[in-house]
């Protein structure tokens, strides 16, 4: 179950996409969302409580200051997309981090050979760090979002050249 500050930070965060609805379902949670006349509302929240235990959060990694959060698609990129190349899209609306740590290496980087089930990124939703893997073998052609920066559901984050 979610607490009001993991609520609240999923509502700016659907405040600032251009997702205009968000249905999240958990063993005995369901919080529904909906965008109105550019403003979110809770929808139909509806909170049935059980005995589950909830999911441990990772440790949070923290971007670099001064590094954009905001939801954009980088659109200067568009020109390098090619049918040869494959897409790995995001499966969620959250914070890309493109290492597990400020300190470390990124997991990929553009030239990278990679091997489908690979870990190429983390997505931060709220509070919980996902492990992003390729889907596909092949080279990194490019990638298309910054460290920290917000992306959405669906958006591309690499371009791959399949093997």
């Amino acid at each position: 179950m979610l607490n009001l500050n993991e609520i609240k930070e999923l509502i700016e965060m659907l405040d600032q996409s251009s997702i205009e609805e968000l249905d999240l379902k958990d063993e005995g949670f369901r919080l529904q969302l909906k965008k109105q006349s550019s403003k979110v509302h809770i929808a139909e929240p509806t909170m049935v409580y059980d005995k589950a235990t909830p999911q441990a959060a990772s440790t949070p990694v923290v971007p670099p200051a001064g590094q954009s959060q905001t939801a954009e698609v980088n659109t200067e990129n568009a020109d390098v997309k090619d049918e040869a190349f494959h897409e790995i899209t995001s499966p969620m609306v959250g914070t890309f981090y493109a290492s597990p740590t400020p300190e470390s290496d990124p997991y990929v980087k553009e030239g990278d050979q990679i091997t489908s089930g690979k870990v190429v990124c983390i997505l931060e939703a709220m509070k919980l760090f996902n492990e992003i893997e390729a889907d596909i073998s092949g080279t990194i052609e490019k990638v298309l979002v910054e460290n920290g920066q917000l992306v959405e559901y669906g958006q591309p984050l690499f371009y791959v050249r399949p093997e």
